[in-house]
């Protein structure tokens, strides 16, 4: 009987599994998600998988064995409870489909009145605030320098959010 399972994979192949068990004909899942985040100082939005070396997979165990899919090349091992590998109701899939959400950011990436310390450079050590982004590769801090505020554009990779 068809069914839903959900498969963990070897680190960063995720998507090599995913290639090679749609190969064999067995119908694969990957929710994604979009997040904003900083990258290389700058910041931009990325495509990553909403549960990271996860994959749900639907096929029949009686035409196709379980050793065969654990055997996949980025296969690691089922998710099991007890021997038998979990079985995923389908109204969770058909919910992780059309799941779609946007305006989703990084924790770890500032926004405006986020406690930012300054890693590099003149100011290091310091405490300062997000502003706003400064083009792709800098940003505003506000700085509390000599009892005044000042306004101070650092790069990205200089600082980190508190």
């Amino acid at each position: 009987m068809q069914a839903w399972y959900l498969l963990y994979c070897k680190r960063g192949q995720l998507m090599r599994a995913q290639e090679h068990l749609e190969r064999q004909a067995v119908n694969c899942l990957t929710p994604m998600i979009t997040l904003e985040k900083i990258v290389r100082g700058k910041r931009t939005s990325v495509s990553e998988p909403l549960f990271p070396n996860y994959l749900f997979v639907e096929f029949d165990p009686e035409v196709i064995h379980t050793t065969t899919i654990n055997a996949t090349r980025g296969v690691s091992h089922f998710v099991r409870f007890g021997t038998q590998p979990a079985v995923v109701p389908p109204t969770v899939i058909h919910q992780l489909s059309v799941y779609k959400p946007e305006g989703i950011t990084d924790p770890e990436t500032p926004w405006p009145g986020d406690s930012v310390e300054i890693t590099e450079g003149t100011f290091k050590g310091l405490k300062a605030i997000f502003t706003e982004p400064d083009g792709e590769a800098r940003s505003m801090l506000l700085l509390n320098f000599l009892n005044q505020q000042v306004l101070q554009s650092v790069k990205n990779t200089e600082f980190r959010k508190v």
